[in-house]
């Protein structure tokens, strides 16, 4: 796949509002993109130009939000129970949720950091595929450049600490390989080895847009991963899933 990567953050971006032209303001503060670079966009500014925005001033909780809610606002319970199919597991005030696109995640995706201001709340986007389409074809148009796209993440592990970004939507570059039938340098044939390979590029990319420092998108370089992949191919089907 390659030999050597780099991971290069995309700043001077600015806070981002409902209907902003995202791949535009991604080109601008790009220093340009080479053929077959992957473009990581953090899923919070996908979500604020999609006006994935609640207020909970707005938001009146049910019964079972104050269930979940513990000490927390039962106002944004009330939120994450709008977005989950299921709730999966609960110990208030936490919840782990499968949302309606089939992510298993805390509180649904429904973050209160980084969001429009105090009482506020960002959702994920309804198509993160759908997006990561948009976005690719749009830099394109702008830039003259085949990218790949991946908007991406911070998602926890059930048997691991912390949380590491992964893919949401994908697009333009395989989501996952498999290597299945393939044979190691030892020649032993690998079975039901699959490489996740859209959420280490959404991994890499979090080293260098961080959580705290305003860097919504970077540019992972140097990688051959062209492919017409999505990220609903990262879901764990649910007769394959263990933890539930």
């Amino acid at each position: 796949m390659t030999g050597e990567l780099r991971v290069i953050p995309i700043r001077g971006i600015p806070e981002l509002e409902e209907g902003d032209d995202l791949a535009a303001l991604v080109v601008d503060a790009a220093q340009g993109f080479e053929h077959e670079d992957v473009v990581v966009v953090a899923q919070k500014a996908v979500s604020k130009v999609e006006g994935r925005v609640v207020d909970l001033a707005d938001v009146v909780a049910s019964k079972r939000a104050r269930e979940l809610a513990g000490d927390s606002d039962p106002r944004r319970l009330e939120v994450i129970l709008g977005e989950s199919r299921e709730v999966v597991r609960a110990r208030p005030p936490l919840v782990i949720a499968e949302t309606r696109h089939g992510f298993v995640c805390a509180s649904a995706g429904v973050d209160a950091s980084n969001a429009k201001g105090p009482d506020t709340v960002v959702l994920l986007p309804l198509d993160p595929d759908a997006t990561a389409a948009r976005l690719r074809g749009r830099i394109g148009e702008l830039s003259g450049v085949a990218v790949g796209v991946i908007v991406s993440d911070s998602f926890g592990r059930a048997w691991r600490l912390g949380t590491t970004d992964v893919a949401l939507g994908v697009a333009g570059i395989t989501a996952v390989l498999d290597l299945d039938g393939q044979r190691d340098v030892a020649g032993y044939e690998l079975h039901a080895t699959q490489i996740a390979v859209a959420d280490e590029i959404a991994g890499a990319a979090q080293l260098v847009m961080g959580k705290l420092d305003g860097v919504p998108a970077a540019i992972v370089r140097g990688l051959r991963v062209s492919g017409d992949g999505r990220g609903s191919d990262l879901v764990m089907p649910r007769e394959r899933d263990l933890f539930r």
